[in-house]
């Protein structure tokens, strides 16, 4: 047994979401990977415990539960103002609690939480604990959601940043890193973090910009994807293993992956044309359907098959698959990014447009579906347009097509230059362990 004084015991906090929760368990297990005598204690909500507790984890993650934020939080998606606000107020008080019994068997060396629960910020201040914010979206979309200030104290900086939604507002403030913080009286200063998921070879100019700005410590430690899993087969949780074997006996490059996320719904009359644009098509198509599949009326018939769940990193990385259809959620443009696969962006809502406005401008890896006329309602894009579309973006012998997936291919080893040994990804969170594991042993 080690002494406790010897153990680096990291609190993580994830906001209640899928695209939060996936991003936060996999930089638990790259840092598992890495500090051998690391204790994580993954805190989330009851509810949420039940979506993971059965994914495969590192032995030294366990899990702390937090009542539900509200009567069942798989409404959030139909009222997510009265969410995003039920996290703001109602998880403080029993992370508090949870704290209190952790820190008398083992004390905290540093909380990771996700930027969306900026109150972890003042939790760790009141109790002389470092918290590093994890933000979960691009380097790019913070950028834009900024706004450095200053006031006469010289010891005082704040990142405040502040967006609109459904006519409410959030506000975060994450505070200076490396010198004394004493805004708040009588509270002890501690140092702050700044954790991007995203990778800095992608967004070098953003990172530079705000790493110039910001006065505390900014990490890009991504992409902060399961890349550590695809070694291990058995790290698939779901029961769904046939689409593995379909995808085996589809020619290589030939399936177009199909899904929109896991978060939020798309109308019924965009799905019935998309569904028909894609069949219509006569590409091959593998299609996450985590709601009705009524839509699919006459079957998938020998070109398709539509599953309610899968392992998607493993799957766009498959050789067969030569495409994804995606909602351009950040951490698929991040799988994308890494599988080198292209894209057909289909943004839905908040961050999702400027990511596929990374990919289709920046990044050159992807095009956008969008409706080529004007006067039709809700931006309905026709099926007629879709089976075109799918079919020339689907067609090796397409020249910007061709020059488009070596483009993805480009992408995709960037990203594993930045986390192989001594890369952008790994120099970064060597640098974040270090400073952490040296604050504990002080």
């Amino acid at each position: 047994m080690e002494s406790s004084s010897s153990i680096c015991h990291v609190v993580a906090v994830p906001y209640p979401g899928r695209g939060h929760v996936n991003p936060m368990m996999n930089l638990c297990k790259l840092l598992c990977s890495k500090i051998p005598n690391i204790l994580i204690t993954f805190v989330v909500t009851e509810e949420w415990l039940g979506f993971i507790f059965f994914d495969k984890k590192p032995f030294n993650v366990r899990f702390r539960t937090i009542p539900n934020v509200i009567p069942s939080e798989l409404v959030r998606a139909n009222d997510f103002p009265a969410f995003f606000a039920a996290v703001f107020t109602k998880m403080e008080a029993p992370f508090e609690d949870i704290l209190d019994r952790l820190e008398v068997e083992l004390p905290v060396t540093a909380i990771i939480a996700d930027t969306y629960v900026p109150w972890t910020l003042l939790v760790g201040q009141r109790r002389n604990i470092p918290v590093a914010s994890l933000w979960t979206m691009s380097a790019s979309v913070l950028s834009f959601f900024t706004i450095l200030t200053s006031s006469s104290k010289t010891t005082i900086s704040l990142l405040i940043y502040q967006f609109d939604l459904y006519s409410s507002s959030f506000l975060c403030i994450l505070e200076k890193g490396n010198e004394l913080v004493d805004y708040i009286p009588g509270l002890t200063p501690i140092p702050q973090y700044l954790l991007f998921t995203s990778v800095y070879e992608l967004e070098s100019h953003v990172i530079d910009a705000l790493n110039e700005r910001l006065p505390f410590p900014v990490y890009a430690i991504g992409p902060s994807v399961p890349y550590l899993d695809l070694k291990d087969h058995s790290s698939t949780t779901t029961n769904c293993h046939d689409y593995l074997q379909w995808l085996d006996l589809q020619p290589k490059g030939s399936v177009l992956y199909v899904s929109m996320g896991s978060f939020l719904p798309v109308s019924a009359a965009k799905m019935d044309e998309i569904v028909a644009g894609v069949q219509d098509s006569g590409v091959r198509y593998l299609w996450v359907s985590r709601g009705d599949s009524s839509l699919f009326k006459d079957g998938c018939g020998d070109g398709g098959l539509l599953i309610p769940c899968c392992d998607q990193l493993r799957v766009l990385c498959h050789s067969s698959v030569g495409g994804f259809w995606t909602h351009c959620g950040w951490n698929s443009t991040l799988e994308a990014a890494y599988a080198g696969v292209p894209t057909l962006a289909f943004p839905l809502f908040m961050d999702q447009p400027p990511n596929s406005k990374q990919m289709v401008e920046d990044w050159k890896i992807g095009w956008r579906v969008k409706k080529n006329k004007v006067g039709e309602g809700e931006d309905l894009v026709r099926r007629e347009e879709i089976a075109e579309l799918v079919r020339k973006f689907m067609n090796y012998e397409n020249n910007e097509q061709r020059e488009m997936r070596k483009g993805a291919a480009i992408l995709g080893e960037t990203c594993r230059r930045a986390i192989a040994k001594r890369g952008s990804s790994d120099i970064n969170i060597d640098a974040f362990i270090k400073d952490i594991s040296e604050r504990h042993t002080r």
